[in-house]
């Protein structure tokens, strides 16, 4: 039987992380909390814009559509069109990029993988950290480095707002007398668009939008997930008080 294709694009979108040289490997950084508020609209909207100005020309969400989106962040057509919709015609449309697989080849040396399901593989901390996690490298082909993926391929696309900044880090002398070096803070070299705490929201917005696309069931579920651990408890008192009642004349 074949696999569904949000199994396989989950397998995809894992396997990438690690197929590249030097992703498979640990960082050893502790992630930061990325503390979304799933429940705010407000932020959901405003990540669903920044997704849409800043990760759609190379990344895809192709398993949510213009529509969804629309219905649970409350946004008309008109707004979606308007703002959001780049790249399509329709808001029944998924979110597709604009670049192609042989153009992302050719510059990145890989595709950049579709976004759909990447909080649900990776876990929100884990992009959260990512995104705020580039600093200046000149060997790298792309100018730039992070801490949570080393040698990875994506460039830093949000330069402009965080600004750039290097990484230092300390070496350990281990029992074995072997070396491990190890992140210990970054240093601004020159400001962004947006000051540190401007920056730390817009990613936490991102990320927000990132983990409601990857389940937008998420806040029904846990709704209706509410109500029937509520009706087992009333019908468990109910039951209770029913035993009682039919067993109180047996000795």
């Amino acid at each position: 039987m074949a696999r569904p294709k949000v199994i396989n694009s989950l397998l995809i979108a894992t396997l990438y992380l690690f197929s590249v040289p030097g992703l498979a490997a640990s960082s050893g950084v502790e992630l930061e909390s990325a503390d979304i508020d799933s429940n705010s609209i407000s932020s959901l909207q405003r990540g669903a814009a920044n997704f849409m100005n800043y990760c759609s020309g190379c990344h895809s969400a192709k398993y949510v559509r213009y529509q969804t989106i629309g219905k649970d962040l409350d946004l008309s057509e008109d707004i979606l069109k308007e703002n959001l919709m780049f790249n399509a015609q329709n808001i029944f449309d998924t979110i597709q990029t604009s670049m192609s697989n042989e153009d992302a080849a050719l510059w990145y040396g890989t595709a950049p993988p579709d976004l759909s399901l990447m909080a649900r593989a990776k876990g929100v901390d884990y992009i959260f950290n990512f995104l705020k996690g580039f600093y200046v490298d000149s060997e790298s082909p792309t100018g730039v480095d992070n801490i949570v993926l080393p040698g990875t391929s994506m460039p830093h696309v949000l330069w402009e707002l965080q600004g750039h900044q290097s990484a230092n880090f300390e070496s350990h002398k281990n029992i074995d007398g072997s070396e491990t070096i190890s992140f210990s803070e970054f240093k601004q070299i020159s400001p962004g668009i947006m000051d540190s705490e401007d920056y730390e929201e817009f990613v936490r917005d991102t990320v927000n939008f990132l983990s409601y696309i990857s389940e937008p069931v998420r806040g029904f579920r846990i709704t209706l997930g509410k109500w029937v651990i509520a009706y087992l408890i009333f019908f468990l008192i109910l039951a209770r008080m029913l035993k009682k009642q039919i067993w109180r004349d047996v000795k």
